[in-house]
């Protein structure tokens, strides 16, 4: 079994990419690493961000992305892996401050919160390096630059 993306667009997201890259990069963090697994990339507007980060991180104002492991009671035939979201007008933002091309920007974010779901945190020096190293090698892999070259961080 192939892995399963669902993409749930939330809102208008003028620049966002289209349906099959998100799938795409998801797909690209779940090669060799959990194949079988089902998940949704969702793509949200500042209000819809705003409030899942202040509901889940009891943090003001929306992120770039979040993500949301799916915690249950394992099925031999289904494996959910839970919810990547993208707050679209931050990615955007992001993009431009940063000085990154839109679609390396949005597949970093994608490629992240995947890896997030798959247990990958950053909340050590350790743990940070090794998840980043994974990014670089997806993200090389798909011929996009070094996200982390100039200090930027998801």
């Amino acid at each position: 079994m192939s892995a399963g993306v669902e993409v749930q667009r939330a809102c208008a997201a003028p620049g966002a990419p289209p349906s099959a890259k998100l799938v795409q990069w998801a797909e690209a963090a779940l090669a060799g690493r959990s194949e079988d697994a089902r998940m949704t990339v969702r793509v949200v507007d500042e209000a819809e961000g705003a409030a899942l980060n202040a509901r889940y991180r009891r943090r003001a104002g929306a992120t770039n992305v979040l993500a949301f492991a799916f915690d249950a009671p394992e099925l031999p035939s289904l494996r959910i892996l839970g919810d990547v979201v993208v707050c679209a007008p931050v990615a955007a933002r992001e993009a431009r401050e940063r000085s990154r091309q839109l679609d390396a920007h949005w597949a970093h974010l994608v490629i992240h919160g995947t890896l997030h779901l798959l247990g990958h945190d950053h909340h050590d020096p350790g743990s940070a390096r090794e998840m980043e190293t994974i990014e670089r090698e997806i993200l090389a892999r798909l011929g996009y630059p070094d996200p982390y070259a100039a200090g930027a961080r998801p």
